[in-house]
């Protein structure tokens, strides 16, 4: 299987390289257009801030490339942001694959929200074995709200989408790599997609 990291240098990649090398995967890291094309499965990393991560892809032409992709693509954090229609960090346009707009917390609650926090209302192969209530590991400001794409939900002031399905394409708000025992599961449910 050929797995590609799309590395547009707005992501903690060598984290995800090193969870699929535990899996036995050997991950590619490519910002070329043609092997992600050519890849099985993608990875489309993220970390930072939307806009200046938004502007690194459309340098690369990358932005016009993702949604065009056919085979599986999983969005991590700040990428699986990007997949969306919009945030309002950096008034920041997105690829549009999710039909949902990505928004703030309030002040209400400590941002970012850094921790361990559980996933619930699992739907899709991507879960498979996985149970409910499971705790996975985030870091984040922003989130997508509910909606028709979601295929996971955590709880912190609202109840919000923390995975995210449409086609071929998903997204994980959490960082599956570095989510213990239970992030290399969902990884390996992704390997075999």
């Amino acid at each position: 299987m050929k797995l590609v990291i799309i590395n547009y240098g707005a992501g903690n990649i060598q984290s995800i390289k090193f969870a699929f090398e535990r899996l036995g995967v050997h991950a590619i890291l490519s910002d070329d257009a043609d092997v992600i094309k050519a890849a099985d499965k993608v990875i489309f990393p993220g970390v930072g801030e939307a806009s200046s991560a938004m502007a690194k892809l459309k340098a690369t032409g990358l932005d016009k490339v993702i949604p065009t992709l056919k085979q599986p693509v999983l969005g991590i954090c700040l990428g699986m942001q990007l997949m969306c229609n919009h945030s309002t960090e950096g008034d920041t346009t997105g690829l549009g694959i999710f039909d949902v707009d990505v928004v703030k917390f309030s002040n209400k609650v400590k941002v970012p929200q850094i921790g361990w926090n559980e996933i619930e209302s699992l739907k899709t192969p991507l879960f498979k074995d996985i149970p409910e209530h499971s705790f996975m590991y985030l870091v984040h400001s922003f989130y997508a709200p509910k909606c028709d794409a979601m295929i996971a939900s955590t709880n912190y002031e609202v109840d919000y989408a923390s995975a995210l399905q449409k086609d071929n394409f998903y997204g994980v708000q959490f960082h599956p790599e570095k989510s213990g025992k239970v992030g290399q599961e969902i990884l390996k449910n992704f390997c075999q997609l």
